[in-house]
């Protein structure tokens, strides 16, 4: 054997030593608590024979606590780069199966350099979290190395797609990456999120609470909405992942990929003219308003169990990927709340950072009254929206489908806030308010006067919904574009995303404004 066949094979066998992880012992148990390893996920996630790794021989240099003995295999997180459906993606998957995927000084210049890589390439960065948190003998060098992913998330936020896959513990500092990322996957039973532990608020509070119910993944995606997905395994969360980045652009200089569709963008959808129900207090499902307009009926939907009021989701129309915000009166009769706020705010500056177009669809009867709004902070959120939509320069269509009543019909992307292009279905209905309540504030004193007032009452609301119940009196102010036939909302929406696909808008200069966050 000669001098390089012998480095060659010394090399192969350090290769296969890195691969082999935290041993079979901990790849067993990796895999009987339900969990793929680091290295499973990544060839589960990337295009077969495409990850090239980076750093796969660092080591720690701590030597306190006898970490100078131990031995923590690729400095437990795999990071590299490949391709995911033939389009480039950096990534970084933390190892549980090497001291805990803890997050040593070295564990996280690894992940610091694929971050400025992906930020350099301008591309999307994925990483799967698996991890017991910092790791302790390290001391303030973990610290540092948490600081520095946390500034390289702001400094690529709005530059590069940042997604997390929560995919194990993740704990303390550990889930303030993850939450400045823009898109969040978490595992069902498997994945935990939070700042303190059970034991921790057991000692402190007296509380008693499970980690399932304090941080897993459902109480995440339902009640704090801190994540978007919850997924079964993690097979599952990779699917959508690599589902989620078909509608995704690689920076904010790219438009999202336009796919061929085979939909009629000329298609007539007849279930829309009989959607909306003769009763308005009835209620109906707004998906099915989705699926009739975009193509193939194929949505994908973030933020699914989270401020169910409203929906935020990406789809197509003709090829081109639209973000989607709608009202859904299923739940909450499609009231804005603090939560429903909160989610489209989010969802409508990441498409306008990303170059993707909005379409917002409107059945709101306004924002939704009670102390516990109130002194939660429904005017400072519900100020979010208006910010947002009116901060936002992409393409923004609106189509008015039935209620859109007072400070709700200007939250939803109104003409006023520098909506391009609106439409109405003839079943919109624009005011102040509700007829019932303008006719009992407009007439209180000659209802209260007359013979029989429930029927004088009566009287009076249909007049006020004869008067504004339509969406003429706006049309005759210029603020609707067009009142279309509901059937027809595909072609009409497709026809304003073509039309505006050059647009160009820009806005004072500023180092940036002042959210009201």
């Amino acid at each position: 054997m000669g001098y390089v066949e012998d480095r060659v094979n010394e090399l192969k066998e350090k290769i296969a030593k890195e691969k082999e992880m935290g041993g079979a012992k901990k790849v067993a148990k990796q895999h009987e608590s339900g969990k793929l390893t680091a290295r499973e996920r990544l060839e589960l996630f990337f295009d077969s024979g495409s990850f090239q790794e980076v750093d796969m021989f660092v080591r720690h240099r701590c030597e306190d606590f006898d970490m100078a003995d131990t031995e923590v295999p690729g400095e437990g997180v795999v990071t590299g780069f490949g391709t995911v459906n033939g389009r480039r993606v950096f990534a970084f998957s933390q190892d549980f199966t090497s001291v805990g995927g803890t997050l040593g000084e070295y564990h996280g210049k690894k992940i610091v350099k694929v971050m400025d890589l992906a930020l350099k390439a301008g591309l999307p960065i994925v990483g799967f979290n698996d991890s017991g948190g910092a790791r302790i003998q390290e001391g303030v060098d973990a610290l540092s190395s948490y600081g520095e992913i946390f500034y390289r998330n702001s400094c690529a936020s709005g530059v590069i797609p940042q997604i997390s896959a929560i995919m194990g513990p993740t704990a303390g500092g550990a889930v303030y990456s993850p939450a400045m990322t823009d898109w969040v996957f978490m595992t069902k039973k498997s994945s935990y999120m939070f700042i303190t532990g059970p034991d921790v608020i057991k000692t402190v509070t007296g509380e008693e609470v499970t980690f399932e119910e304090l941080g897993g993944a459902m109480t995440h995606n339902a009640k704090s909405g801190v994540a978007h997905f919850a997924c079964e395994s993690d097979a599952e969360a990779i699917e959508k992942i690599k589902e989620l980045l078909t509608y995704l652009p690689p920076n904010n200089m790219e438009d999202p990929p336009f796919i061929e569709s085979k939909d009629d963008p000329e298609r007539i959808s007849p279930e829309l003219d009989t959607i909306i129900p003769d009763n308005p207090r009835q209620v109906y499902d707004i998906k099915g308003v989705i699926s009739a307009i975009v193509d193939d009926g194929k949505f994908f939907e973030p933020h699914e169990h989270y401020a169910k009021n409203i929906i935020i989701c990406f789809a197509r129309l003709n090829g081109r990927v639209i973000g989607i915000i709608a009202n859904q009166p299923n739940f909450l009769a499609g009231c804005l709340d603090v939560n429903a706020s909160d989610k489209a705010t989010r969802f409508i500056r990441f498409c306008d950072a990303f170059n993707i177009p909005l379409l917002t669809i409107v059945d709101v009867p306004g924002y939704l009254p009670g102390t516990s709004q109130e002194w939660s902070g429904i005017i400072r959120h519900g100020a979010k929206l208006l910010w947002c939509y009116s901060e936002a320069t992409v393409p923004k269509i609106t189509l008015i489908i039935r209620k859109d009543y007072g400070g709700a019909y200007l939250a939803m992307c109104s003409r006023h806030l520098g909506g391009d292009y609106v439409l109405a279905w003839p079943t919109a209905e624009i005011a102040v308010m509700g007829a019932e309540g303008a006719a009992n504030i407009i007439h209180r004193k000659e209802i209260k006067e007359a013979a029989d007032p429930k029927a004088k009452l009566g009287e009076k609301i249909q007049e006020y919904r004869n008067l504004f119940a339509n969406p003429y009196i706006a049309a005759a102010r210029g603020y609707i574009d067009a009142v279309i036939v509901p059937s027809e909302s595909r072609l009409k929406i497709i026809n304003a995303l073509e039309a505006l696909s050059t647009k160009r808008e820009t806005r004072p200069p500023k180092k940036h404004g002042n959210i009201p966050v």
